[in-house]
């Protein structure tokens, strides 16, 4: 009888084996649940911010001419308070491989503030570096405060990171895979995995508790797969992955440019400031500054200028080179959603389709991150477009080579054997001095 009871209950026996993982699991339900309500709270902020900022710089143009200004003041706060965090996301990929000190708590402001003032005087610039930094600076004060390890504290930035992409974009898979991919080229942390899914779900259900909205996109027309099609996609996907290239090396070599020819460095996004409005008033519109968002829902719909992509890449490599703050996500999507609008041009896909597939392949290829920008494409436009989004997302990284737009990216799995050497070193080394693994942090 006792030898039948014990064979009832063996099934449950590995439970009391599982009970380390149950606690892994409350814990970090706990925590990734306290990291989205802070990040996704603030990136609700920050949302409803920086849309205020654009619709009063929209309906009062004059503004524009005081940019070279308004860089100089951002200039200024980072150059004499904020010289520890001036380097924004590489700093958060540099702290995920390499431990070190505490992110200071004033990123978040920093960034925020700088963000807005860029939009405001019509800069031209994105929202992701400022919720990824807003995200990670903020989950890293609970390192000291729950005095965690060290192990632990790459989860916790992990999580900080797939919160504040997922809350800002309203894409909670995207951004946990986005949080996994990002620092570590070629490979996935698979220790991360709950972490970040939980945080970025998190942070997106309190964004949209606090009813901030986020942008609609819709492809018209999906058709079915074809051999024809599938290789035209992948054409699509080599330009969408040159143009990544193109964006993220003229961006880095107008950084380069303005930290070699001026020393005091308030002075650079005053003068990149001033060619920015001067491009602006040369050019009579707007279109081509701040987030661009009307712009990149007509590029689903109707046939643009095909030199669109061509002038943002120009105005926010300008903007971004010469120092001032935001991101370059949204301006990639604006690039992207451009630029497959006009390869409709010569390509026989629909318009839309495009459009939505270099939305999302401009980025994988500069960012190095194929399989999160897939999953966005999905959330953002629906499951049909995915096979189409997927093979552009795919051939776009694999075009890109080890060079991107977030220099303390490590080469964690070379994308070809021909790369073999590289790996374990990060893009800024592979891209400036062969010698150095972490870039500088001016």
């Amino acid at each position: 009888m006792a030898s039948s009871r014990f064979r009832l209950f063996r099934p449950l026996t590995p439970l009391f084996w599982q009970q380390p993982i149950l606690f892994f699991l409350v814990k970090w339900l706990l925590l990734s649940a306290i990291v989205g309500l802070c990040v996704g709270s603030a990136s609700a902020l920050f949302l409803v911010s920086l849309d205020w900022v654009t619709q009063w710089r929209e309906h009062h143009i004059w503004i524009i001419a005081f940019l070279p200004l308004g860089g100089f003041l951002i200039g200024c706060l980072y150059h004499y308070w904020g010289k520890d965090v001036e380097a924004g996301n590489n700093l958060l990929l540099e702290t995920i491989h390499r431990p070190a000190q505490i992110i200071p708590l004033k990123m978040a402001p920093f960034v925020l503030i700088g963000t807005l003032a860029t939009h405001l005087f019509g800069g031209s610039a994105g929202r992701e570096g400022t919720a990824l930094q807003i995200g990670g600076s903020l989950a890293d004060q609970f390192t000291r405060l729950l005095r965690l390890r060290p192990r632990d504290r790459r989860l916790l930035l992990v999580a900080g990171i797939a919160a504040g992409f997922g809350s800002v974009f309203g894409t909670p898979l995207a951004g946990a895979v986005f949080g996994l991919e990002v620092f570590l080229l070629g490979r996935l942390k698979y220790d991360a995995l709950f972490t970040a899914f939980a945080a970025s779900i998190f942070a997106d259900l309190t964004t949209r508790a606090w009813q901030v909205g986020h942008t609609h996109y819709h492809i018209p027309l999906v058709p079915e797969l074809s051999a024809g099609a599938v290789l035209w996609a992948m054409v699509a996907g080599v330009v969408f992955g040159a143009c990544s290239v193109v964006f993220s090396s003229l961006t880095h070599a107008i950084g380069s440019l303005f930290k070699s020819k001026v020393a005091y460095p308030p002075l650079r996004p005053l003068i990149g400031g001033a060619l920015v409005a001067l491009a602006v008033f040369a050019l009579g519109t707007t279109k081509y500054i701040g987030l661009g968002i009307p712009t990149i829902l007509d590029a689903f719909l109707v046939q643009l200028p095909p030199y669109d992509f061509a002038l943002k890449i120009l105005l926010t490599a300008l903007t971004l080179g010469a120092a001032f703050k935001g991101g370059e996500v949204t301006p990639l999507f604006f690039i992207g959603a451009t630029l497959g609008n006009a390869l409709s041009y010569v390509i026989p896909l629909p318009t839309g389709l495009l459009a939505g597939m270099g939305f999302v392949a401009v980025f994988a290829g500069a960012a190095n991150t194929p399989l999160a920008c897939t999953l966005m494409a999905i959330e953002l436009f629906g499951a049909d477009c995915g096979v189409y989004v997927a093979l552009a997302c795919v051939v776009a990284y694999f075009v890109s080579g080890h060079r991107g737009i977030y220099g303390s990216q490590v080469v964690g799995q070379p994308k070809h054997l021909i790369y073999g050497r590289h790996e374990g070193r990060n893009l800024a080394a592979l891209r400036g001095n062969p010698k150095n693994r972490f870039p500088e942090k001016s």
